[in-house]
Parts: C-alpha cells; structure tokens; sequence
C-alpha cells in the first residue's frame, strides 16, 4: 500500500474502508469502499493532489452541494463529500456493472438500436439538470455506466464544481475541463460561458463513437485533437457505416455543430430527433455523404482567429500556461537534425534519461544515435533499437557533435563546475559508471559492477548510485577508487526499489523514484527524499521522476505527463508548499525515466511525449508474404505478448492501454474480440493449455506482487491460482502434456529457467541457472527439448538441451544473434527471429539439435516488426504455414521535441506565489 492510501485509509477510517483501488480518472483515484455507517458499497473519488492543492476544500465541498440535489435515475447520486488530511474526496453508488468505455472496448461498434437507447437515456440525464442550470462539462463513455442495460450518468457537475472552486486558477492543474475526443469547440477554445449546448456536441460525440468505431476527431495528441475540433468537419458518420440511417446520421450532424446556435437547443430535442425524423430539417436529411477526408469548414473571422492562437500558443506554451510571468521567458523547440544527430528513443518502455545542461546553460547533452552505427544492439536484458552515444550541443550552434568513448552511454549529468560529465554505461550485461572531462581524452570507469541505476554527481568529490538491490546507496570518488556504501535502507512494500538518484546539494542526502517495477512498466511510483545519515526514505509527492532546481524547488513529473514543482527546504529533506502545475505533455516512459534538466542559470529543457508507433497484427507466410490477421481491426493498439491456440482458431494477446495490460482473446479468422483477465492492475504474458481449454497468464497484484493465474478460454467461472516461484516471473508456459509448468524467473543474481511439476510437487525447482540470464523457455511437442535463449556468448542466442534432464547437453543453434525460439507443431523444426524482429531464421532439428542444419526463411527488411527478449510476439499456425506478427508500420517510435525555456526561475517563482 502506497504512503498516500495508508494516509487517507488512517484518515476516513470512521466513515469508510477501502477495500480496492478501481482505477483513476483525469480528476480522480477512484476507490471501491465500505460505508461503515450504511453497510454498503460504495465509489470513494480522491480528487488528485495537484488539484486539490489548487482549489482548496471549503470552496469545493461549497461548490459540490449544486450535484447533492440532481436526483433522476439517470443521474449517479452524490452521497457525501469531505475533507481528510488535506484529501478531498466524494462518494458515490458503486455500479457492479460495466461503463460504456468498457462496452465499446469489447465490442467496438454497437448495434444502432442500442446506440439510440443509450444516447437517450444520457440525454434524458443531461435534459434535467440543464434545466436545474447544472451543466457536465466532461460527457465521455467513461462517465456513462451501464446499469440492468440502463445508462447512468457519473460525476455529474464534478467539472463544474472544480471549474467554480479553482476559479481563474485551473491552468495550474495542467488539466483541462474535459476530454479532446469529446470536447466541444467553444471549451477547446477556453471560452467562459460554457452553455448547455456544449454537453449537446459532447454527446454528439458518443454516439458517433457508439455508430462509428472511433470519436469524430482522433490524434496522436490532445493539442491535434483540439486543433481538429476547432478547424475540421467530422466525415460524416455514413461515409464509415452506411447502415446508419440517413436521420440518425442528421441528428449526429446537427449536434456536431462548431457554432451553438446550429446545435439542437436540447438535449430533449435531440433525444426525440432519433425517433422522430420529422423534427429535423429536410436539408439536413438529403444531405449526400462520402467517405472522403473529413473537409475543413467555413467559420467566422473571429473564431478562425482565436483557433489560430490557440494552435501557436499550444506550440510554443504546452497547451497548460495560460497566463505570462512578470518577467520574460523565452520558450521555443531545439531544432536537432533526424538522420545521424538525432536524439535516441528506444519507446515508452525502455529510454534512460537522456539529456543534461552545463550549468551555464550554455550546451546540451543529449544521448542520440552512435556515429556511423546502423545496426542493433541487445545488452543484458536491455534492448534498444540503435546503439546510444552522447551528443554535444553548444545552443549557439546549429549542429551537434558525437562524444568520443561514450558508447552506449545514457543519463548524463554535468560536475557543478562545468568540467567533467558522469554517464552510465550499460553494456556486457551489466551497467557501469564512466567520467569524462570535456577538454577531452578517454572516459575513467569509476564503477564496473553492482551498479543498479543511473549515477549523479555529488559536491563532495563523489559520484552517487544505487546498487543493485535497489535499496542501498553507493558512493566513488572521482578518480575513481574502491566503492563506498553511503547507506542502505529498509526494504520497500511490493519489491519497490529506487531509481534515478539526484544527489542534494551539501550531499547530505538525495531524491528519487521509489517504485515497483515490473517487465519495465512502472506499476507504482513516489519520489521520496533520501536521508544519507540515518538511512531513511521520505515520500515527499506522487511522480515518477524529479530533479532538485537552484530556485529552492523539486520539479518533478506526473504519471500523467504534467511538470510540476514543489517548494523544498534542501537542510530539511522536506516540502514547505503545495505541488503547481507548469506544463502538461512530458514525456516520460514506462520505467518512470523523463527528460527534464535545469541549469544554475534558470534554463529549463525537458521533452515533450513521444509517439508509440501504430501497431497491427499481421500474417507472416514462408516467403515473407504479408497480410492483417483483420482489416478491421485496427486503431492505437499496443500489443506486448501473444499466443495461438494448438488449433489456431484462436489468438490470445496482450493489448496495452493506459499502462495498463490485459488480456483478450481474438477469434480467428476476422472475428470477434473479448477480454479475459480483469484481475490486479496489469496482466501479461498469456500461454495456451496443450487442451485449448484455458489460458495461463501473469497478474500483478496490488499488494503481492506478480501472480500465476489461469482462467477458461470462454471467460467462464473464475481465475485459479498456481503456484508462483520466487522471484519476478517473466513468463510461463505449459510442457505439451499438461503435468508441468516451466517458467522464466529474474531474481538477485539474474535471469534463469525453473520447473513445477504439478502432479507431484509444489514448488518450483531450477534447470537453468547458471551465472548468465536464460530465458524465453520452449518444450518440444515431444518433450524431449528445451529451447531456450542465453546471454553466455556476451549477446542473447538460442540454445537447445535435454529435457528435463538439462545437464544431458547443451547446443547452441542460433549463431548471429537470437531470441523467441518457437517449435514447429510436428517439432522437425525450430523456429527465431534476430534482433530487429524482422528476419526469421529455421533450423531443422529431424537429426536431433547436435545436427541441426540452419537457413534463413525470410526477411522482410521494408517493416519494422516489434520483439522483445522477455515476451513473445510472433507466434505459428499448426499447418507451420504462416506466422503471425505485429507490424509497427514501418515508422518505429519516435521521440517527443526538445524544449527550450530560457529564464525558468523568473516563471517558477511567479507561478509558485500564487
């Protein structure tokens, strides 16, 4: 349990017990709890801290009462609101059904008929209370629940009620009131009287989600979404389902209006339009309809102008920063070349930190691509498309030059005098800490083991990192020398672990990111302050990474991209204010690592979100041949683990959202999908029973870490339980006659290979667990073989032994490069892919792994095909004809901008004063 749920727990404990964390929305953590008082469920919603920093309790809980007194059945009752150590919270009903966003995640497009009913219903909703003069504001599937097949509308007038509490201060948040998808043009453009009308294009919004697939106007960021809501008609809802009919798609139209006044006056109108064509106006029903591009629409000077400002504030501003301190501030994008000096982003998952200032702010540091270097490299259980180096940038400059010795060199950090640089190495399956001057001449190698994070330069000629445990704290000078033990603390709840020091100044003491890691997702995370004397760790705010700034502050970032920045007294190890929002739209990845670095001289540069790239499954045939598994099934997926069934009917996947991975199960061919796993916060990692009957897959629990469950392919009955092994469980999977279970497992001295025989044992047993990492396990369909992935040779290659007797032999198999071994149905063949994902090589094994006669099968060098060393994403068909694989659609991922902010302290203090 985090340091902020024990606190609330403590402080609501005579009115309510939390029982489970639900999930957490744009304004709020929502939680399912006990109404000790009433003996019932309810929702408890914890407004997140940087807003209720922002709003304060007494205006809020004055401004809430107006949602008290909404009483219609499609209206989700508010039942108390309070206060609690500085915690604002409501409470609600708890609905045991699904919401809308769930309904169409299953089923994507919903039969008209529904769509109408539903759409009425939330219509009926918002008709009452416009006319108590209580406007949404935030309409979206998530906030439509699904009760006995009737829609309820949540948090009715929670966006009011913070809108009026935070006054002309809401920019502070970061956040905006209402979600791009369905925000209506006069709230993209931050007008002050937001009419009811705005929830009528709201809705408008849903139900074309609800025909369409997809909302009106979709983006790869919430500035391009708003830009099209205030520039671009929608295509009209027929160009994409032409069985829509022809008044429905007119009642769609007119409720997409930019301007108000050509909306329905209503939502009653609109509710009565779907069933009443005769109330819409004949033009509007003759309307022709293609499936062009959505066309730009002819709109009035002055909203042309404020569109116009908006789009070059939100470039220039990151979209959050309204207002302009006293003092001037420069801020503008750094220009960097994207062929060879581009800066290096190896996806959400797996970038260091990547950028550093001198403390003049003079020059940059950034980690971009190694010079001249155009292949792959995988080092220890880190895989990054291209090879890192480190970049040297003097900002009065407009090109950029490699550092030589820095290879593979990530997480730079400048001396406090400006003449040396720490960066860490991480390469031959280890990391390592190196310092450079920049008067030139070959990096020294300060640390070359037990190094368990990036390093950070202290001020009493020490440079700081964390071991490899996670929870001490090391120290070496800066000519190098033994490593010193600073302190080690106390271990964390859940495995937690620090990462990304940033030593204080005096060096008395440092912050960090305190969280639990799992596959290289960030399941929980805090920034605490680390006491190097008494060895004690104290959370100080909830974000996944932060810096100490010269003005007297930690800026930090949220989980949810904001920048913000807390007062902190440095002496003390302690805040001494509330948290403010400066920016929104921050990258940072999903190891909690983010780009922000601020020079004594107050210049800030941090980076703006990346972009995963789009991702679709494919056939792969034997020739290389290509084609989707389903054409229609497409939009912003992120797949990370795969399986097919041993009859091939069906697909299992892991499919990622909101850092959040669960699994579904595909129907083949071209048919429906339906998840699987709702257990814990993330699920990973799924393999098919030898009978096709279940599914096996991982499950990170709250409090308890990763767990082995299995669940029926259908969804029926519940999730059973195995066994788990010690350690972090990277994958599973069954040996061909179902008795045994053979696992990947990460514990203190590496990665290595185990055996649960379920017929006559309970505990798991190693087979693989040498001195380097073995993983991705494969049995042969006689199971005489384990295929298995080693790092013994210095890179990952595929090698085969005997079965379960590993010590029988050992054959390596795969000579450049190897990863996600995969046996042929009839196991005469023995399937991997190299690096780049994109190349598929087989060995026959009909002489046994000792005659093993290699070839490549394919290479599909125009694609970009996703692998990863500790998932599986390709997978083959029974027949052995074709291979299924995800295709990232040539472009790979790619990196946010880099932003410049010249005279950062003069911002910080106006903004911080308020």
């Amino acid at each position: 349990m985090s340091d902020i749920t024990e606190r609330l727990t403590v402080a609501i404990a005579d009115r309510y017990k939390i029982e489970s964390h639900l999930g957490q929305g744009g304004m709020a953590t929502v939680y399912l709890a006990h109404d000790v008082k009433h003996d019932r469920k309810v929702a408890l919603k914890v407004l997140r801290p940087e807003l209720a920093a922002v709003i304060g309790a007494e205006r809020f809980l004055q401004e809430i009462k107006v949602t008290a007194n909404l009483q219609h059945p499609n209206i989700l009752a508010l039942y108390d609101s309070g206060e609690a150590d500085t915690f604002l919270y409501y409470v609600m009903p708890y609905i045991e059904g699904e919401s809308l966003r769930d309904k169409l995640e299953r089923e994507k497009q919903l039969a008209i008929e529904d769509a109408i009913e539903i759409t009425r219903g939330v219509a009926a909703a918002l008709d009452y209370a416009h006319r108590q003069g209580v406007i949404h504001r935030d309409i979206k599937p998530e906030n439509i629940l699904l009760h006995d097949g009737r829609p309820v509308v949540a948090d009715f007038g929670i966006a009011l009620a913070v809108s009026a509490a935070a006054g002309g201060r809401m920019t502070e948040t970061g956040l905006s009131l209402g979600t791009p998808h369905y925000m209506s043009p006069e709230q993209a453009t931050a007008e002050k009287d937001i009419t009811n009308r705005s929830d009528v294009y709201s809705l408008g919004c849903v139900l074309y989600e609800m025909l369409a697939g997809d909302p009106p106007y979709t983006g790869s960021t919430a500035q391009a979404i708003v830009a099209k809501v205030i520039t671009e008609k929608a295509a009209p809802v027929t160009a994409i389902r032409d069985t829509v009919p022809p008044h429905v798609a007119a009642v769609v139209q007119k409720a997409l209006s930019k301007l108000p006044a050509d909306r329905f006056s209503t939502a009653a109108t609109l509710a009565e339009a779907l069933v009443r064509p005769s109330l819409l106006d004949a033009d509007r029903l003759s309307v022709t309809v293609s499936a062009g591009e959505p066309s730009r629409q002819r709109m009035p000077r002055a909203v042309w102008l404020l569109a116009a400002a908006l789009v070059v504030m939100t470039a220039v501003t990151g979209w959050a920063l309204l207002r302009s301190p006293e003092l001037p501030v420069v801020r503008l994008t750094i220009g960097i070349p994207q062929e060879q000096q581009r800066i290096l982003y190896g996806g959400i998952n797996l970038t260091p930190p990547r950028v550093a200032l001198t403390p003049d702010g003079s020059s940059l540091i950034y980690v971009g691509v190694e010079e001249n270097y155009t292949g792959v490299a995988v080092s220890g259980s880190r895989t990054l498309s291209v090879r890192s180096q480190l970049w040297f940038r003097p900002l009065d400059e407009l090109e950029a030059r490699p550092m030589p010795g820095t290879q593979n060199g990530w997480a730079p950090e400048v001396s406090p005098d400006g003449e040396e640089f720490v960066f860490t190495v991480f390469g031959e399956g280890q990391a390592q800490v190196k310092i450079a001057a920049f008067s030139g001449g070959p990096p020294l190698t300060v640390a070359a083991s037990g190094v368990g994070s990036s390093a950070s330069w202290g001020t009493d000629g020490h440079v700081y990192f964390v071991d490899e445990s996670g929870v001490g704290v090391r120290r070496v000078p800066l000519g190098g020398g033994p490593v010193e033990v600073v302190t080690t603390l106390a271990p964390f709840p859940d495995g937690a672990r620090l990462m990304w020091p940033h030593v204080l100044p005096g060096a008395r003491g440092a912050i960090a990111t305190v969280g639990t890691q799992a596959q290289s997702r960030l399941a929980s995370h805090e920034l605490h302050a680390i006491d190097f004397a008494s060895g004690t760790s104290t959370p100080l705010v909830v974000g996944v990474y932060g810096i100490y700034s010269p003005s007297g502050h930690i800026v930090y970032v949220t989980a949810d991209g904001v920048l913000m920045a807390v007062p902190f007294d440095v002496d003390g190890l302690r805040t001494t204010g509330r948290p403010t929002a400066l920016v929104q739209g921050v990258d940072y990845r999903n190891n909690g690592a983010s780009d922000i670095t601020i020079s004594s001289t107050g210049t800030l540069i941090y980076a703006t979100e990346g972009l995963n790239a789009p991702e679709i499954a494919v056939w792969v045939d034997r020739t290389g041949r290509v084609e989707p598994v389903d054409p229609g099934w497409a939009g912003e997926l992120e797949f990370e683990g795969l399986a097919l069934s041993p009859d091939g009917s069906r697909l299992a996947v892991e499919l990622v959202a909101g850092g959040r991975g669960d699994i579904w199960i595909k129907q083949l061919d071209r048919g429906p999908l339906s998840r699987l796993s709702f257990e814990g916060t993330d699920n990973r990692t799924p393999a098919w029973s030898p009978d096709g009957l279940s599914v096996l897959y991982l499950s990170l629990v709250e409090e308890g870490g990763w767990e082995l469950l299995m669940r029926r392919s259908d969804g029926s009955g519940e999730a059973e339980r195995l066994p788990s092994p010690q350690g972090r469980v990277r994958e599973a999977v069954w040996t061909p006659d179902g008795t045994s279970l053979v696992a990947a497992v990460s514990g203190p001295t590496g990665d290595d290979v185990l055996l649960l025989r379920l017929d006559t044992e309970s505990s798991w047993t190693a087979i693989l667990d040498g001195a380097d990492d073995e993983y991705q396990p494969a049995v042969s369909p006689d199971g005489r073989w384990l295929a298995y992935v080693s790092e013994e040779s210095g890179q990952p290659e595929v090698y085969v032994r005997p079965f379960p007797n590993t010590a029988g032999g050992k054959w390596q198999i795969s000579t450049s490069g190897g990863l996600e071994p995969l046996w042929s149905a009839d196991g005469r063949e023995l399937y991997y892919r190299t690096f780049g994902g994109s190349t598929v090589w087989a060995a026959s094994m009909t002489g046994g792994p000792a005659g093993a006669v290699r070839r490549e099968l394919f290479s599909i060098p125009d694609g970009v095909y996703e692998n990863n060393p500790r998932n599986k994403l390709h997978a083959l068909t029974p027949d052995g004809r074709r291979f299924i694989m995800i295709n990232q659609t040539g472009e790979g991922d790619l990196s946010g901008d880099l932003v410049f902010v010249q005279n950062f302290f003069a911002e910080l203090k106006e903004k911080t004063a308020r």
